[in-house]
């Protein structure tokens, strides 16, 4: 059987630091998550959300986590699968809105000496004199995370098919470059009200638009809400009629699992792209 944490001791954890220190300790708490015992999974749980993604902070050992985070999840016997999820979309993508741009040129723009700097002012107090040093590392560690975390693309689109992870999925592709495949997913997706509200953003395809207006005469409310929401985002005034009913005069449902904004939160930016 395939373990999802082979590779630990490949990593060299000692020269990489996370929100607390020297991320030594990172291993043992990546093995917690695959404890029988619920209270030691949610103590790793926790720890490692403090520590690889603080406060919406990305710090030097958050990309060598992702891949770990994505084999735990990708793996059916593990535990918490939606919980490791949720970890793996903070630690990849942050705390930014949509639409999203990879934009990281300030940490891009950093030397390898500059950034070895930044991870040793981590080990001292520092006197704030390199304060646009960390600012600008900062952005690299996220755009390191981000990078890691698309290079798994693949798995993301796989993941759509599987009804536990694919209304988060969808919400997590929303922050990546769209291909033919993963368009094809979302709309064949296990959780389609999520899949709609991603392919609000989604540009270049237009079989999107043809889904989402047959999407309008669906069984489930949220499914024709959020296919009303995407199309006002896709086609703002030249809007259908059916699905500006639908969002005048029809309660929003809940947002699906993975999205933070509500469902009314969506019909009012949906309104406001008609015009209304």
């Amino acid at each position: 059987m395939h373990d999802p944490l082979a590779g630990l001791a490949e990593v060299p954890w000692l020269r990489l630091h996370h929100a607390h220190g020297t991320a030594n300790d990172l291993p043992d708490r990546l093995r917690m998550l695959r404890s029988p015992s619920p209270t030691t999974r949610g103590t790793a749980l926790t720890w490692l959300s403090r520590a690889v993604y603080h406060q919406g902070a990305r710090w030097p050992v958050s990309a060598a986590v992702v891949p770990f985070l994505v084999a735990l999840v990708d793996d059916p016997t593990t535990a918490d699968r939606e919980s490791l999820l949720s970890l793996l979309r903070g630690v990849v993508v942050g705390d930014v809105a949509l639409p999203f741009t990879a934009d990281f040129a300030a940490g891009d723009a950093l030397s390898d000496a500059e950034v070895t700097e930044a991870a040793r002012l981590l080990s001292s107090a520092g006197d704030g004199s390199r304060d646009e040093l960390m600012a600008a590392v900062a952005v690299r560690w996220a755009a390191d995370a981000y990078r890691a975390g698309l290079a798994h693309l693949p798995t993301y689109v796989r993941w759509l098919s599987d009804p536990v992870l694919a209304a988060q999925t969808a919400e997590l592709l929303a922050y990546f470059p769209m291909s033919q495949a993963a368009v094809d997913a979302l709309i064949a997706a296990a959780a389609p009200a999520s899949a709609n509200l991603t392919l609000a953003y989604v540009t270049g395809f237009p079989q999107v638009d043809a889904h989402l207006t047959a999407a309008l005469d669906a069984p489930t409310i949220a499914v024709r809400m959020t296919a009303a929401v995407a199309l006002a985002f896709r086609l703002g005034p030249d809007l259908p009629s059916p699905a500006l009913d639908m969002l005048v005069d029809v309660t929003p449902p809940p947002a699906p699992p993975g999205w933070d904004r509500s469902m009314r939160g969506f019909v009012a930016l949906a309104l406001r792209r008609v015009g209304l």
